[in-house]
């Protein structure tokens, strides 16, 4: 029976932990924006760690990829448990925190195939460290498979398939598309609240200085307030959240004006998303111009879309030679619609036909 335990733990944390470390290899670029944000000074300031995220995201899946198919099949037994357990604790340690404190709300430990509230990702990491520590304790019954050259040649060329599929999604795209902006995809459409879907509770919490100590109170205790009492701020506590739609904080916006409805009705619009000018890859944006004029003459309307500044618009015009508009929407949604810096995008009406990375634009249908 200890055995059957045993076996089963191998199995079961050797396949999650492939099939968790290939779900973030498709996408290690999205995996480093949340590295990011728990190395932020918000989080865990360790804001020294933020330039050297994807590198580390692209470590620490190929490494989580490679440690799950090196448990199925024994190789280094010891070795692998150990690693196991130390990766297994430092994540268990990072999902408390960011449930305990409220600072991460999504661990990133499926990407965005399957979403995780903090206290889920927290039972999955107890449950994980559960089976590990069976292992742990039982070492000796994890069994090599085959003879230890063919387990050598397996890891390596493990390691070599990883790395290969990391380098290839670095310089195109993911090769599943999770996201809410997949192709296919109806901006319009997922934006829209469904008639009857639960709407956010909020609770205002109104924060007084009473006698030099800060007290809370609710919109019912207003009346109670104290004469005297000095009012320090507001905080609104969400009771519940309410339904939010795919997609949300979406704009194209040009000096405070959104002409989003007006764009995504065109039936052949052209879109450049470079989230950030100031760090987009010179090669791809020496080529935009080019295109621009190539789909213009096709009757294409095209536009690029940033969260850059004017300053920094202004910067990428003169550099790149684009004639083109930027216009301006929210960072965290322009990085979530593409991961290259620049992309392209062709949309018919709002429906998204097309996305491509800079290095793939002789495969833009237009």
């Amino acid at each position: 029976m200890k055995n059957i335990l045993v076996q089963f733990s191998r199995v079961f944390v050797g396949l999650l932990f492939i099939i968790s470390g290939l779900i973030k290899l498709n996408d290690p670029v999205g995996f480093s924006y949340k590295l990011a944000e728990y190395f932020s000074e918000t989080v865990l300031n360790l804001p020294v760690f933020v330039p050297y995220s994807l590198a580390l995201a692209v470590f620490i899946v190929i490494f989580e990829t490679v440690l799950g198919f090196m448990l199925l099949i024994g190789f280094k037994p010891k070795l692998t448990i150990w690693s196991l357990l130390l990766m297994i604790v430092f994540f268990t340690f990072l999902t408390f925190y960011s449930a305990y404190f409220n600072k991460v709300t999504d661990c990133g430990c499926f990407g965005d195939a399957l979403k995780l509230t903090p206290w889920q990702s927290f039972t999955k990491d107890i449950i994980l460290l559960f089976f590990i520590v069976i292992l742990f304790l039982n070492s000796k019954k994890v069994k090599p498979l085959f003879n230890t050259n063919f387990r050598n040649a397996l890891v390596s060329l493990t390691v070599v398939l990883c790395a290969f599929m990391g380098y290839w999604v670095l310089n195109h795209l993911p090769l599943k598309d999770f996201r809410a902006y997949k192709v296919g995809t109806n901006i319009q459409k997922g934006m829209e609240i469904p008639e009857g879907a639960p709407k956010t509770v909020v609770e205002m919490i109104f924060v007084y200085k009473v006698n030099g100590v800060n007290k809370n109170f609710t919109e019912k205790d207003l009346m109670n307030i104290p004469a005297g009492a000095t009012f320090v701020e507001r905080i609104d506590h969400i009771v519940s959240e309410g339904y939010k739609p795919p997609i949300h904080d979406f704009s194209m916006e040009i000096d405070g004006s959104d002409y989003k409805d007006e764009l995504l009705q065109e039936p052949k619009l052209l879109v450049f998303v470079a989230y950030d000018l100031s760090k987009s890859d010179k090669k791809g944006m020496k080529l935009l111009e080019n295109l621009h004029q190539k789909a213009k003459a096709k009757g294409y309307k095209v536009i690029a879309m940033t969260a850059s500044s004017k300053i920094e618009i202004e910067k990428a015009k003169k550099e790149f030679g684009c004639s083109f508009d930027f216009y301006f929407s929210d960072g965290t949604t322009l990085k979530t619609i593409e991961r290259a810096n620049p992309s392209i995008l062709i949309l018919n009406k709002g429906t998204i036909i097309q996305k491509i990375h800079y290095n793939d634009i002789s495969l833009l249908n237009l």
